[in-house]
């Protein structure tokens, strides 16, 4: 498999877990594409002809997996094609009503039902290499790429064996930078569950990633594996200039016109 590093290939085949089901979490509002999400969500911006989510959901589709939950919020009536688009598997969207004054953490909540032998995938992503959504793994984790040097990135320390030790959400040196395309069994998505419900209605954390349940909250409870891909396989996109690059046509944006 291209994205997948030579050295994991071949244990790919013997991972103990299946993907069978993927959540995409697609309600935020995308400030910083703005003007652009101003009219349209930050998933179903379109980048060479094709909309950002839908790279996602093919990817998911090309690897078997036919059970698929989107979460939206902003301008929410905007995915109602969804559905119909990919009949051919079960698309349901779920709507979040919390959006626009909590963070993610709401989002995964909405869905927590759906969680165990799953993917969790953001929208607003650009799959180039679908080979990083193969359903089969060893551990729950996320995608992570490994870098030398970086600021503003959700960076992990692993041990030898790619078992992560430590997580800094302001980067560092030399570790494995997180993206947000992540697996996790059905032991640990129940945990997740209980997780997200402990935060979310006791605790009303509502202001955190749901990320942070996992890596910082209850880290003790979690023993989390890197899954190894490349730079290139993924794009997050997270500003003008970034979709730019992608996307020639928006860099009338960054002049203003």
């Amino acid at each position: 498999m291209k994205g997948i590093h030579e050295s994991e290939q071949g244990d790919l085949l013997m991972k103990k877990h299946i993907a069978n089901k993927a959540i995409i979490l697609a309600a935020g509002i995308g400030r910083r594409l703005r003007p652009i999400t101003e009219h349209t969500p930050k998933p179903l911006v379109e980048i060479k002809g094709r909309k950002m989510i839908e790279t996602v959901i093919g990817g998911l589709i090309q690897n078997g997996i036919a059970e698929i939950y989107v979460v939206i919020g902003y301008l929410k009536e905007q995915f109602n094609y969804l559905p119909q688009k990919y009949g051919t598997i079960k698309l349901k969207l779920i709507e979040n009503p919390y959006y626009y004054t909590y963070n993610n953490i709401s989002s995964l909540y909405v869905a927590r039902e759906h969680l165990g032998d799953c993917i969790i995938t953001d929208g607003d992503l650009w799959i180039h290499n679908t080979d990083i959504l193969y359903p089969q793994f060893d551990s729950s984790g996320y995608c992570s790429i490994w870098v030398e040097q970086t600021d503003d990135e959700w960076l992990q320390i692993t041990d030898e064996d790619g078992y992560v030790l430590a997580c800094s959400r302001t980067g560092g040196k030399n570790g494995w930078q997180l993206f947000s395309v992540s697996f996790w069994s059905k032991e640990d998505g129940t945990k997740l569950k209980e997780h997200l419900e402990e935060a979310f209605e006791i605790n009303r954390l509502t202001d955190i990633f749901w990320d942070d349940l996992v890596m910082f909250c209850y880290k003790d409870q979690y023993r989390l594996k890197i899954r190894k891909i490349n730079p290139c396989d993924i794009a997050e996109i997270d500003n003008l200039q970034e979709l730019a690059v992608l996307e020639p046509s928006y860099q009338k944006y960054l002049r203003g016109e």
